[in-house]
């Protein structure tokens, strides 16, 4: 599971919108003004008879700063500033 989603930078790092596009968000459109340090992502590879996928997660990052819930937060103004 990616860790990104109980960080409070979910919604301005540059990480995380990379992992968003992976995950095939066409329509996801993020502004990233958060680049976090030393980041470990974990791409984990299925594939059937048919196809190939593939799931992208963060599992380490030094600028994790814990905030449950976080990439919940709809409201801009409730997003902290960095």
């Amino acid at each position: 599971m990616c860790i990104c989603v109980n960080c409070n930078h979910v919604h301005i790092c540059n990480t995380y919108a990379l992992i968003k596009k992976q995950h095939a968000k066409s329509n996801f459109y993020m502004v990233t003004k958060f680049i976090p340090t030393q980041t470990i992502i974990q791409i984990n590879i299925k594939s059937s008879s048919h196809n190939i996928n593939s799931d992208w997660d963060l599992q380490e990052c030094l600028s994790f700063a814990e905030k449950p819930g976080q990439w919940l937060t709809k409201d801009k103004n409730q997003i902290m500033n960095v």
